[in-house]
């Protein structure tokens, strides 16, 4: 496979309609991840009621892979429960980086990703939207708990 190959049609127009989203005025969480390998940044903000995502908000500093996981679950992550996501992280990163199926529903869009896992040094990039979502997730659950 070509690095063309990786850069779909498909994948430049998700990165391509990349919503700006602004911060939350008082969010339940919020995370920030680095990646090490490429510079790609992206910060997250998140508000639950009823065990459901309520409100998103993003800051997206990354490269195409990026950008386009983070387009899609920026579309589809309100309404989404905690169960939802953490599975979404897990499946992802099988999907990334053992050649796991991928994401049905919702996120099934994902699935445009998948050539991803033949290159080694996008992973990182492609799974931090999930990371940070799942940081942000962490952190509610545990205020819950104090």
């Amino acid at each position: 496979m070509e690095l063309s190959d990786l850069y779909s049609s498909k994948i430049i127009e998700f990165a391509a309609n990349l919503p700006i989203i602004e911060p939350l005025e008082s969010p339940m969480a919020k995370a920030h991840k680095v990646s090490r390998v490429c510079g790609s940044s992206m910060q997250v903000e998140i508000n639950m009621k009823n065990g459901k995502v309520s409100e998103y908000s993003h800051e997206i500093s990354a490269c195409a892979l990026g950008q386009s996981a983070a387009f899609i679950v920026a579309k589809q992550i309100i309404g989404s429960t905690s169960e939802e996501l953490y599975q979404l992280r897990n499946i992802m990163k099988l999907m990334i980086k053992e050649s796991g199926e991928p994401p049905q529903g919702k996120f099934s869009e994902l699935k445009y990703l998948q050539p991803v896992h033949d290159y080694p040094a996008r992973h990182t990039s492609t799974l931090l939207i999930f990371e940070v979502v799942v940081d942000c997730l962490d952190k509610i659950e545990q205020v819950k708990n104090v």
